[in-house]
């Protein structure tokens, strides 16, 4: 039995093991008309398996990615210039950047950002204070379910005063939130609906 450790690794892993195989094939082809058919068939297997066909410069995309997964040994009449190998050569040692949402506060949800920044812009003040409490019960109630523990209604309010960039600060006020007991009630009685049935 081959194990995939054991075996050479793949320069581009998207197109799997058969695709790489079928180009090793060609580069050994003698005859130049019969190699050049078969990496058209090659780039054909490569389309098919590719949902981008109308994304522009697609199909000098993958003579591109043909030449590359080639090592630059397959010589065939591509209708393209050949790559250069030393204009595409990949930094990967740069560290990918991820939006702040994704990595401060994911628990809460990325539909909370919308929320704070609808209840930010309305103009009527009572409503405004009533979407406050109704976005900070709705913290409350991701966080619990993130992290499945009693939260203070303290941690909630520095949160959104942080999400808001300090436009929200509901610290100083004295209504508490709902408490931890009602938000995962509903919860409870889901599940022990289910199990009744």
């Amino acid at each position: 039995m081959e194990y995939n450790t054991n075996r050479l690794k793949l320069v581009i892993p998207e197109y799997g093991r058969n695709i790489h195989k079928m180009i090793d094939y060609a580069i050994q082809i003698k005859n130049r008309k019969k190699r050049n058919r078969c990496a058209w068939s090659i780039i054909k297997i490569m389309t098919d398996s590719n949902s981008r066909l109308n994304q522009p410069f697609f199909s000098q995309k993958l003579w591109n990615q043909l030449f590359i997964m080639s090592k630059y040994k397959l010589d065939v009449d591509s209708p393209f210039p050949k790559p250069n190998p030393e204009k595409i050569k990949i930094d990967y040692s740069k560290k990918v950047e991820y939006p702040k949402y994704l990595t401060n506060f994911r628990y809460y949800g990325k539909i909370i950002r919308n929320m704070i920044h609808v209840a930010i812009n309305c103009t009527n003040k009572q409503k405004r204070e009533g979407l406050f409490y109704a976005i900070a019960n709705t913290m409350k109630k991701n966080y619990l379910r993130w992290n499945k523990n009693i939260v203070e209604d303290l941690v909630i309010f520095k949160d959104l005063k942080e999400l808001s960039n300090g436009k929200i600060c509901l610290m100083n006020n004295t209504d508490p939130l709902l408490q931890c007991s009602h938000l995962l009630n509903t919860k409870r009685r889901r599940n022990y609906m289910r199990k009744k049935k």
